[in-house]
Order: structure tokens, then sequence, then C-alpha cells
């Protein structure tokens, strides 16, 4: 509908104050009367564009310290009048009410506040605005007379538009309806977060605080899903399937998700999963590492005194599954570490930075992808959440680590501190490999690795099978329990000589006794890692 009234009456209440003043001298010279609050008429006013303070046409001023500026009649009946109807005219009539036909409109920095490290709650508080998120919902609500603009990214956009047809297309109102609602939608998703993060710290603080009503602390009663599109991919696991990445909300710093691409190719679904798996399972380790994932599981892990010696105990593990799959480094990568890793074909490569040097020696790779994640932060935030038909999974993200000095020894013999050090090795990559997974190791790299196998027993013959070098003196790790002996048998006849397990089965006795029978030594972490 278009009504030439409220076309040419436009609000404008932003914060974020980019671009606003070169808008608001276009729209005044397409014939708009511009209604403005206190921060943005100030900043209108100092660079000379006129604007009517919303105080001076409501003729109420504002009160409770700017709490209260455009919660109005004049204000949201101008902006949630439908002038298709009568009745509606005429209400505007006797009130003395002048549609409004455009608002723009963004809101208080309600995550920047929160994010500011001591940030007290009576500031955060104040920053959850009232009056803009009303006027954002009143304006994409009433859509077929109002266009709303909320991403000063749309102002070019916009004008455009009204330069060459004078209005707004209902397409357009409606495209920026959707945005304005999802900016609402992402601002209390915003708040509820914050509020409830220190809800929760209060109750843990507190033993005698009453519990969360209706859930758990940690899990809320209601869960609210945001993120922001990234990029759209070629498409998902297969070609058949579309694709996207979308950031979540917490801050990204050094994750997958907000890592930059240096070079190659365009990144696919599973090339995303995997640099997921690969840089997890990376940052177990404080000493320098390697790890090669295919498929969504490690085929190599290497420590050395070096990144490329590190790489190249990673791929010795497994060099046929290593060709086409994906690197991590939990070091910037250097230039010897760099022509290593570019001497076989690789899919993808993730490291927290690159030398100059590196660079170079990457750049003549054209098509790898080569993915730069900074560092210095805590991955693991918020909770793990997976879709599943009709619902979602939440769980705590797997972050549980075992000192295995200190892991219960249930044989008669005891691992030797060489063997602890292997198995504190084989367990950090355990956690990596889907179940059910069985890791063969040395001090400082995989011998061989059974991944996601419906018995434990395969899993064990299977990391024999895929080893590369002899397994007679290593040590193995299971990321679960074993339910028979058997997987002790097989894992003797090839020479392992310690195992770590979590412990818990019904014939716990009956695979300590096992264990016992082939000399090996055997510690219980007590604590599983399954990865499904």
């Amino acid at each position: 509908m278009t009504r030439s009234g409220g076309r040419k009456r436009a609000l404008l209440s932003v914060y974020d104050k980019t671009g606003i003043v070169d808008l608001a001298r276009e729209l005044t010279a397409l014939g708009y009367t511009l209604l403005s609050t206190g921060g943005t008429a100030a900043a209108l006013k100092k660079a000379g564009v006129p604007a009517v303070e919303i105080a001076h046409y409501t003729g109420q001023p504002e009160i409770l310290e700017g709490r209260v500026k455009t919660l109005h009649p004049k204000v949201h009946g101008g902006i949630l009048a439908d002038l298709s109807k009568e009745s509606h005219r005429s209400d505007l009539t006797r009130a003395g009410i002048e549609p409004i036909g455009l608002v723009i409109a963004n809101l208080y920095p309600f995550r920047e506040v929160a994010a500011r490290p001591g940030a007290r709650l009576d500031e955060v508080i104040e920053m959850i605005d009232i009056g803009g998120p009303a006027m954002v919902r009143a304006a994409a609500k009433n859509h077929r007379h109002v266009g709303v603009v909320v991403d000063p990214s749309d102002y070019e956009a916009v004008l455009r538009e009204l330069r060459d047809g004078g209005v707004l297309r209902d397409e357009t109102r409606f495209q920026l309806a959707v945005k304005a609602f999802a900016h609402t939608a992402s601002y209390d998703a915003a708040i509820k977060d914050e509020l409830g993060a220190r809800l929760l710290a209060t109750t843990e603080r507190s033993a005698a605080a009453p519990p969360v009503i209706g859930a758990r602390p940690g899990f809320p009663p209601r869960l609210v899903l945001e993120g922001r599109l990234l990029q759209e991919l070629r498409y998902g696991e297969n070609p058949h399937q579309g694709g996207a990445l979308y950031g979540g909300t917490e801050d990204a710093a050094g994750s997958v998700a907000a890592a930059r691409q240096l070079q190659g190719k365009e990144l696919s679904f599973n090339n995303i999963i995997d640099l997921d798996a690969a840089w997890r399972a990376v940052n177990e380790f404080p000493s320098p590492a390697a790890i090669i994932v295919k498929h969504n599981n490690p085929c190599g892990a290497g420590l050395g005194a070096t990144l490329r010696e590190a790489f190249i105990k990673a791929r010795q593990c497994d060099p046929i599954s290593a060709f086409g799959g994906i690197a991590a480094f939990n070091r910037p990568l250097d230039a010897p570490a760099a022509v290593e890793a570019a001497s076989i074909f690789l899919e993808c490569l993730i490291a927290p930075g690159y030398e100059g040097a590196a660079r170079d020696a990457l750049a003549e790779k054209k098509g790898l992808r080569v993915m730069e994640a900074g560092s210095g932060r805590e991955m693991f935030q918020g909770l793990d959440v997976r879709r599943v038909t009709g619902g979602y999974l939440v769980q705590d993200w797997d972050v549980a680590t075992t000192d295995m000095a200190k892991a219960r020894v249930v044989t008669k013999r005891a691992p030797s501190a060489e063997e602890l050090q292997a198995l504190d090795f084989a367990w950090r990559v355990a956690r990596h490999v889907k179940s059910n997974a069985i890791v063969l190791a040395a001090a400082d790299h995989t011998i061989g690795i059974g991944a996601g196998q419906m018995s434990r027993v395969d899993s064990v013959r299977l990391a024999v099978m895929k080893a590369q070098e002899p397994t007679r003196g290593a040590v193995m790790a299971s990321d679960a329990f074993f339910p028979f002996r058997d997987g002790l048998d097989e894992a003797a006849r090839a020479g392992i000589t310690a195992v770590a397990q979590p412990g818990g089965s019904v014939k716990d006795s009956e695979v300590i006794a096992a264990a016992d029978e082939h000399g090996m030594a055997m510690v219980l972490t007590g604590t599983r890692h399954f990865r499904h």
C-alpha cells in the first residue's frame, strides 16, 4: 500500500551511527521529514541536517534518565497504523498523529558491554534496550506500510530504491522486516544467555540458592539457538545437499568457524567438519604437535622438538590414509614444517599462524586450503548441540582431563615411567577417535588406530592391522571399557605392554586377569570418551 504521508516521514534512532548522517542528508533531499531521538538528533544537528527531536514531536520530554523516550502513542501510533483501514486513519486524525513510513534503528551494544572484563550487572542491565526493540518490532509488524532498517550496510540499497521509485517495494519491506525480527531475536537471545550465565554462576556459588526453575543448573528450560551466516558452501556432505556455515554468538576467536582462509580452493562442508576435528585434537598437546585427520578421524598424531618432526611422525602412522587428509599444527607453522606438509597431497592445513617463509612454501600448492585459526582462547564455550529429527541433543563439551600418573593401577605390574608417558599420549588421541576407539602408540606418535568399529575387539585388530611399524612394546588406549577379555588377548598377541581404559565393565575382573596373565600393566582412568 502507498500513502505519501507515511512515506515521507522517517524516524531515526540508532546507537551505531555508522553512515547515519549521509543517510539523513539523502532522505532530506528526497523530501522526508526526520524525527530523531536525543543522541542521534545531536549528531544530525552537529552535521547541519534538520531533524525534529522526538521530545518536541510528542510534547513529552525524555524521563527516567532516558529509559523512556519513544514509548508514546504519537510514535507507535504513527508506526503501527494500518493505512488501508479507514478506522486507523480516523484514529490518527483524531489524535493528531502523523504516519511514519520509515524507521531506521539499531540497539544498545548489549553484547559488547557484557563481554567487557568485570562488567557489573547494573551496567549490563542498562544496556537492555526497551524503546529500540519496540519500534523495530512495531515497524516490522506493519511492514506493509513501513520500511524498517536495522543494518547500516542496507542504507545504500534502501536509498537507491527510494531514488528510483520513490517508495520501497513490498518485497523489500518484507525482507527488511524479516531481518529486523532476526535482529531483535538475536538481541533477546544475548540477554537471555548473559543473565542466564550470571544466574548459574550465582547458583553455583551459593549452595542454599534454589535451582533454576524447570531445569538443572546449566541447561535452560528453553533452548534458543542463534547464529549468523558466515558463508554458503557449494553443497553439504554430498552434492545433492545444500550447505552453509554459521557462526555462533560467542567470542569465536581461535576457532575453526572464525579461522581465516589464506589461500586455496573454496571450503567444503566436509572440509570444515574435518578441520574442526583436527583442530580440537591437536590442541590436546602442550608440546609441538601435528595431527592428520581423514573422514573425521585421526589417522596419525605426532609430537616433536619441531613441527616438522611432529608431522613426519604423524604421517608415518598411516601414510596411505594421510593422502588427501587434513593436517593441523598447534604452533605457528615454520618453513621446514610447511615444506614437509606440502610434500604430500593435503586438502587443508590449519595452524595458529604462519611464518612468511612458510606461506611462500605453501603458495606453490594452489589448491591447498590454508587456514589461520589464531590462538589464546577457551575453545569450548556454551553447550555442545546436535540436531536430531524433531529436536536437539544438548550436552556439556567433553573437556574432562586425566592425570595418567594418578590413574588407578589395577594389575600386578604398574606401568613404567615410559609407558605412562605413552599412555598419556594415546589417551589424548583416543578421545578424538570415533567409537569404538583403540589407539596404539609410543610416547610421541601413534602406531595404529582402530576407529568406528561395532565391536571393540575388531577395533583392536584394525589398529594392529593398520600399524606400519612393529607393535611390540607399544601401549594401547581404549575410549571405553573392554566388555570381554578378547580385546586384551588380541593386544597381547601384538606385543602391547600397557593399557589405559576407563573401566566399569561387569567383566572388569576377567579383563584385569587377562592383563595379568599376559604381563601387561593396566590403569583405569574412570572417564569414558565416546565420540559418536
